[in-house]
């Protein structure tokens, strides 16, 4: 009887892949660093003056989101997590290179930054990086998953 015919090894479930073990522990921790970071710039500026740039602060919220979404995806793991987090990283790398050149060529429409102004020179271009650190990572974690 070969492995194949062994019931035991057809019902066998494939080994879970946790997207927060890892390198994936140090995306976690930036993510969540991010999260709180963002969402705080977020609610002290909109308390300080929200009419004074609503924009900027609108798109620290956004960011902030996108940054809780990331983080709770990479915690929970599974497919439809890494699938989920992977279009929220594609969607915040597009969202940093975008604010980050509306910030330099329309500086008047910023009178105050953004977690992604000037590609998030204001956070040492972590915000920049990490994106495309995440979808390298997610999509490793597909191949091994598989």
């Amino acid at each position: 009887m070969s492995d194949t015919d062994r019931p035991e090894a057809a019902e066998a479930p494939k080994p879970s892949f946790e997207l927060g073990t890892g390198p994936g522990r140090v995306l976690v921790w930036f993510y969540g660093v991010f999260t709180v970071a963002a969402a705080s710039r977020t609610i002290v500026e909109m308390f300080r003056g929200f009419d004074r740039a609503p924009l900027a602060y609108t798109l620290s919220a956004v960011a902030a989101l996108v940054y809780g979404f990331i983080t709770y995806s990479l915690v929970r793991g599974g497919e439809k997590a890494r699938r989920a987090a992977l279009v929220c990283c594609a969607a915040e790398l597009i969202g940093v290179l975008v604010v980050g050149a509306w910030t330099l060529a329309e500086p008047a429409a910023f009178p105050d930054s953004t977690v992604w102004s000037d590609f998030g020179m204001g956070y040492l271009f972590i915000p920049v990086i990490l994106p495309v650190t995440g979808m390298i990572w997610l999509r490793r974690a597909r191949t091994v998953a598989v």
